[in-house]
């Protein structure tokens, strides 16, 4: 992978004060200074030409990000060749099949999506500062916490502030929603801390310890009564997580911790819809987090059963970029929660 400039930009690279530049001088590397950012990049550097070179990597190709962009494909060139005269390195790979970035492209696009990144952020906090009822707010979750703790939290966000908008995505595991998280495309993730955050590049803040319960649609015949232990129900038909799953596996330790086996079960499935149509039918049990009995369990139509567990699943909470501007939106977000998941009055007398 080269870093030699294209002929039209090397043209144009005289040497001049504070540049880097690595010699030959009777077999020893001379290094002279680094890039001055006063006279090279704070006079020369232009948003608008790291705009069109992070849109040229996304498209893949010059005149792709020119159509795009709604500019000539020449006007691309011209501002990546731009980029590369002010840095003295080649940013892009080209071929016939488009373009890639090289590894100094890769290392300027890794800073650039961050700095527009807080570019927007910085939009986002003066739009509400003007107007404190608008705003939006991206959020990473789980199919669990989306169907009790986020939108409880939501709820009363919207009455006070209506023209907010709550974009929610449930990846599939820790590791995409971590991705997703670093990658930007959501501002906060609230979810299971199911590993130890200890990232440099992370924040995060237990909001609740929501263990699992056993639940049971309001019909079963084991609603309301006291006295259950987990051995009475082991040859109840059960809807339990998959085994490899990190609930899964918790929920097998419940059992095991008793003495028993994993009972039998009717259905395994990770689907908090299918589980729960299931449950209504009164002729099945599963697990639910304590959440999700407190803030949705009347509306789903759930119980929980009188059963202590032998077993305490990783808190829940919120994490956030460390390095990363918390929009106004989000430190509402992240009050609320903090609010919201207090225990009732009634619980603390």
């Amino acid at each position: 992978m080269s870093g030699e400039l294209p002929d039209d930009t090397r043209r144009k690279a005289q040497p001049i004060p504070g540049s880097i530049a690595v010699t030959k001088s009777g077999g020893r590397s001379v290094k002279r200074a680094g890039l001055d950012w006063e006279s090279r990049i704070g006079r020369r550097f232009k948003l608008r030409d790291l705009y069109i070179l992070l849109t040229t990597v996304q498209w893949g190709s010059m005149a792709k990000a020119a159509a795009h962009l709604g500019i000539s494909q020449p006007a691309v060139s011209e501002a990546i060749a731009d980029l590369e005269h002010t840095f003295r390195v080649r940013l892009l790979d080209r071929s016939s099949r488009g373009v890639e970035p090289t590894v100094y492209g890769r290392a300027l696009i890794k800073r650039g999506v961050a700095a527009f990144d807080e570019l927007r952020q910085g939009v986002k906090e003066i739009e509400f500062l003007t107007d404190p009822t608008a705003g939006e707010l991206r959020i990473g979750t789980t199919e669990t916490m989306a169907a009790g703790l986020i939108p409880a939290v939501i709820e009363p966000l919207s009455q006070q502030y209506p023209a907010v908008v709550f974009h929610v995505t449930q990846a599939p595991g820790v590791a995409q929603q971590y991705r997703d998280l670093r990658e930007r495309n959501v501002e906060l993730i609230l979810g299971r801390m199911v590993t130890p955050v200890a990232e440099e590049d992370l924040d995060a803040e237990i909001l609740i310890d929501d263990p699992l319960c056993i639940v049971a649609g309001n019909q079963n015949h084991w609603v309301g009564r006291s006295g259950i232990q987990l051995a009475d129900l082991v040859r109840e038909r059960w809807i339990l997580p998959h085994p490899d799953s990190v609930i899964g596996s918790i929920v097998a330790g419940a059992f095991r911790d008793s003495g028993l086996e994993v009972p039998r079960t009717a259905v395994v499935s990770n689907s908090l819809q299918l589980e729960n149509s299931l449950l209504a039918t009164g002729r099945y049990l599963g697990f639910f987090p304590a959440s999700l009995i407190r803030f949705s369990g009347e509306r789903l139509m759930i119980a929980e059963l009188q059963v202590k567990l032998p077993v305490s699943p990783p808190p829940v909470g919120i994490v956030t970029l460390k390095n990363r501007t918390i929009s106004p939106v989000a430190r509402l977000f992240i009050d609320c929660a903090r609010s919201v998941v207090k225990p009732p009055a009634s619980a603390l007398s």
